[in-house]
C-alpha cells in the first residue's frame, strides 16, 4: 500500500502532484505579474488582514519581517528573556535561561547569505551541543535554513518554539531541523511564498527554472527531516506579502511538530 500523508488522507504522492500543480499556477503567475508591472495600471491596496493570534479559520496575516515580536503571538507566559528592540538583521546565537524551559541556545533575527556556514561555526565552538534551540526569526534566506536545519539535526538536538516567540517565511526549516519539535500555543509558526529576488531583465522561463530548483530542494529536505512535504501546500498557497499561521492540527498532522505544548 503507498504510505498516507497525515493530511487530510493524502498519499504522499498526492501531495507532491499537487505541489507540483501549484507550481505551475505560479508560473503563470509569474508571467502575469510580468505583464502586470509593465502594462496594466495599479490597484488600490487589498482589505486590511486581521490582526492577533490565529484560529482555525483565520490565519492569513499581513507579513511584516522588521517586527520583533508580531501582534499575533500570545506574550502572556512569555519567558523572560533581554531581546533587543530591533531585531537584528542576521542572526545572533545566544545561550540564554528560558525559565521553566532551563537554557537555550536562541537563535534570533534574520536569516541571511552566510547564515548557515555562522551557525555551523557556532555550533562548533560550543564545548558540548545545546540540549535545545529555540527560535524567533521573520525568515529569510531559504538555503541557509535548510543548512541550519541540516545542522541541527546532525548535532542531534531538539527545537522549541517558546510562548511569544515568532517563527515564519524560511525559519520552520530551521525548527524541522530539531529531533522533537515542540511549539508551545502562544507561539507562532508561518509560512508563505518563497521570495526570489530576480534580476527585471531575467525572463520569466529562466525565474521560474529557478523556484523549481529551490522547491525541489525543500521538499527533499521535507523528507529528509520526517516532515510532511504537504506542508509545501500552505506555502505556495500564500503570497509572500502575507503569512499563514499554521494552527495545532497542522502543526501535529505535517509532522512539523512533534508536540504542542502550553
Amino acid at each position: 500500500m503507498p504510505e498516507r500523508s497525515v493530511m487530510s488522507g493524502m498519499t504522499i504522492g498526492q501531495g507532491l502532484k499537487w505541489v507540483l500543480i501549484a507550481q505551475a499556477v505560479l508560473a503563470v503567475f509569474l508571467v502575469a505579474a510580468d505583464v502586470d508591472s509593465r502594462w496594466l495600471p495599479r490597484l488600490g491596496d487589498q482589505d486590511a488582514l486581521p490582526s492577533g493570534p490565529a484560529s482555525p479559520g483565520d490565519q492569513v496575516r499581513r507579513y511584516d519581517p522588521g517586527r520583533t515580536l508580531p501582534d499575533f503571538t500570545d506574550r502572556t507566559n512569555m519567558p523572560d528573556i533581554d531581546l533587543p528592540a530591533d531585531l537584528p538583521r542576521r542572526l545572533e546565537f545566544d545561550t540564554v535561561d528560558a525559565g521553566d524551559f532551563g537554557q537555550v541556545l536562541l537563535i534570533n533575527g534574520g536569516i541571511e547569505p552566510g547564515g548557515g556556514d555562522r551557525f555551523a561555526a557556532h555550533l562548533a565552538s560550543l564545548d558540548t551541543p545545546p540540549g535545545l534551540v529555540a527560535l524567533n526569526s521573520p525568515g529569510g534566506t531559504v538555503d541557509e535554513a535548510l543548512s541550519i536545519g541540516r545542522s541541527l539535526r546532525e548535532a542531534g538536538v531538539d527545537t522549541i518554539m517558546l510562548p511569544g516567540m515568532a517563527c515564519l517565511s524560511a525559519c520552520p526549516y530551521i525548527l524541522a531541523g530539531g529531533v522533537d519539535r515542540r511549539v508551545s500555543k502562544d507561539a507562532a509558526v508561518g509560512m508563505h511564498q518563497h521570495y526570489y529576488d530576480a534580476p527585471g531583465y531575467m525572463p520569466v522561463f529562466l525565474a521560474v527554472e529557478g523556484i523549481q530548483h529551490g522547491q525541489g530542494q525543500t521538499l527533499e529536505f521535507l523528507i529528509e527531516m520526517g516532515v510532511d512535504p504537504a506542508l509545501m501546500l500552505y506555502s505556495l498557497n500564500t503570497p509572500p506579502n502575507e503569512i499563514y499561521l499554521l494552527v495545532e492540527d497542522e502543526l501535529l498532522e505535517t509532522r512539523l511538530a512533534t508536540e504542542v505544548i502550553e
